[in-house]
């Protein structure tokens, strides 16, 4: 498992809100659902992006922005609209005023907005709870950020917004994955994009000896890793030219077959097992 998979394994979305907003302006939602992490995409036209704190970003047809909670932040069709639906926690929507939503309403199966067919349509999806995305990816990304449809490709995106009109049984299992599928190609084009600034353990990939200790360690971790451990390991990984360590050393921690399994027990006297071995001497074959 490397580090983008470790990043985003564990808890997932789990009925993630899921929603295609279709839109004539003037229009403008003001989010203040303090959710964790949503993902927003541009199907079709361009919006504004005005958070209350930063500049405000445009966003055309094909971009992608990830935004971090808990801050409340407005898509509009211009930052001068003001604005007509307020986003709740549990994606309760009111009226600024607190009242009944009438502008907007439903057009089907996860539809929504002021047009059926309007000139500007906004997928959207939301990991409402903490537990659902790690706190280390939240802390390894920027409270916003935004990727340009010409600055990756990807055919998730196409595939989650068609998926989304479709109620078959287990229809929120199927969203919820595309929904991760598009979260981890997000982040992993943006941690590429920005390298230099990416965090030291995406870095750490590129590295050829840093990566292979590192997959050393995540494959075994209840391993009693030292740094001359981990040397000795990526040794015998490029002596078996590329071939994993547990691999190649598969054959110790299996039973040997019965006919020279006494054999196989038998160790020359006063020799100790390897990780009982001291470790000045482990140190000095790493060095070799």
């Amino acid at each position: 498992m490397d580090a983008i998979a470790g990043l985003l394994d564990g808890p997932r979305a789990r009925r993630a809100f899921l929603l295609r907003c279709t839109l004539d302006p003037p229009w403008a939602i003001r989010i203040e659902d303090e959710a964790p992490l949503s993902v927003v995409a541009m199907l079709r036209g361009s919006a504004w992006f005005v958070p209350d704190h930063g500049e405000p970003i445009t966003v055309g047809a094909g971009d992608v922005a990830l935004v971090r909670g808990p801050d409340h932040y407005l898509f509009c069709d211009e930052p001068a609209t003001p604005p007509q639906a307020i986003i709740h926690p549990d994606q309760r929507c009111t009226t600024p005023d607190g009242e009944e939503l009438g502008q907007m309403r439903a057009f089907g199966v996860r539809r929504w907005g002021n047009s059926p067919h309007g000139s500007t349509e906004i997928l959207t999806g939301t990991y409402n709870l903490e537990g659902e995305v790690s706190r280390r990816l939240l802390g390894a990304l920027p409270p916003r950020l935004v990727l340009r449809a010409d600055e990756w490709q990807t055919p998730l995106l196409g595939l989650l917004a068609e998926e989304m009109l479709r109620d078959e049984i287990g229809q929120d299992a199927v969203l919820d994955r595309l929904l991760d599928l598009l979260l981890v190609a997000a982040v992993r084009a943006h941690f590429t994009r920005t390298a230099a600034d990416a965090p030291g353990w995406f870095r750490a990939q590129s590295d050829p000896v840093v990566s292979r200790a590192l997959r050393l360690m995540q494959d075994d971790p209840a391993e009693a890793w030292t740094l001359a451990r981990a040397a000795l390991q990526r040794r015998r990984w490029s002596a078996a030219d590329g071939v994993p360590d547990r691999v190649a050393l598969g054959a110790r921690r299996r039973p040997a077959p019965r006919s020279n399994r006494n054999h196989r027990l038998r160790r020359p006297e006063g020799r100790l097992p390897l990780r009982l071995r001291p470790q000045r001497r482990l140190q000095t074959r790493a060095g070799d």
